[in-house]
């Protein structure tokens, strides 16, 4: 998915969004010029925050 629809999907602006693509935590495909969200790596970030609880 866009950029802007995975950082709105999760509830975050899109430089949270690239930080954590910085840190590896989200995954990226790159097709041509477009950079894509892979809704797995999102599932799987949701996931782990979500049993680790609130920071």
């Amino acid at each position: 998915m866009k950029v802007n629809d995975a950082a709105r999907m999760i509830g975050v602006g899109r430089t949270k969004l690239y930080e954590l693509i910085a840190a590896g935590e989200v995954d990226v495909v790159k097709l041509g010029k477009s950079t894509r969200v892979t809704t797995a790596s999102l599932r799987t970030l949701i996931q782990k925050r979500c049993s680790v609880g609130p920071a």
